[in-house]
C-alpha cells in the first residue's frame, strides 16, 4: 500500500490539522500485557536515526512502523511493544525529532521524524531541559516517548514565542509552556 504523507504544515489550518492527528491508526499498544521480554538489537541516535545490529534502517516505512510501536516506561527505558513480547531498545535522547512547528488559531502543531502530527498541550507539554546557555526543548508525544526539537523547529518556537510576548513562554491548546529550563535547586 503506497504511503502518502501528511502535507506541509505551513499550508494547513488547524482544523485541518487535527485532522490528520485524528487519521493516524495507532496499534493499541496500551492494552498489550506480553511476558516475554527480548533485546531488539535496534538503537534511535541523537539524531534520529534508527538503527538494528549495527546498521542502518533505511527504509522509512519500517521506522514508522516500529514508532508506532515504541513505549517508555517510567525509567526511561523504551521499548518495542507486540502483542506477544517486548524487546528493549536503545535510545540515545529522545525517540523523535520534531522537525517543523507552525502556530494556528492558539496551538502550535508539530512535525515529527516519522511525519506523525502533534500538536502541544495539556496531553503534548512541550518541556524545557538543559540550563539557560544550552537549553534543549522536548515535546511529549505517547506513551511516554518524547520528541527533541531540532535547531531549526527550536528557532520557529522561539519566534511564535517571542510574537506572544517577551517572557520567552507561549500558549498552544490553552497551555502556557516555558522555553526556560528551570534552575536546578540547590
Amino acid at each position: 500500500m503506497p504511503y502518502d504523507p501528511p502535507p506541509e504544515l505551513a499550508g494547513l489550518s488547524l482544523s485541518q490539522i487535527a485532522e490528520q492527528v485524528a487519521q493516524r491508526k495507532l496499534p493499541p499498544v496500551e492494552t498489550w500485557s506480553p511476558e516475554t521480554e527480548t533485546e531488539s538489537l535496534m538503537r534511535i541516535a541523537a539524531d534520529g536515526t534508527w538503527f538494528h545490529d549495527g546498521g542502518v534502517i533505511k527504509r522509512e516505512g519500517m521506522v514508522r512502523a516500529f514508532a508506532g510501536l515504541l513505549t517508555a516506561d517510567g525509567s526511561g527505558q523504551h521499548w518495542l511493544v507486540t502483542p506477544y513480547e517486548k524487546s528493549r531498545i536503545e535510545v540515545e535522547d529522545a525517540a523523535f525529532i520534531a522537525v517543523d512547528a507552525v502556530e494556528r488559531d492558539g496551538s502550535v502543531a508539530f512535525r515529527l521524524n516519522t511525519d506523525e502530527l502533534v500538536v502541544a498541550g495539556p496531553h503534548h507539554p512541550i518541556i524545557a531541559r538543559g540550563d539557560t546557555d544550552r537549553p534543549r526543548l522536548y515535546l511529549a508525544v505517547r506513551r511516554g516517548c518524547e520528541a527533541r526539537l531540532n535547531r531549526s523547529t527550536y528557532e520557529q518556537l522561539a519566534e511564535i514565542a517571542l510574537a506572544q510576548g517577551d517572557d520567552w513562554t507561549l500558549t498552544s491548546g490553552g497551555e502556557t509552556f516555558s522555553l526556560l529550563p528551570k534552575p536546578e535547586s540547590t
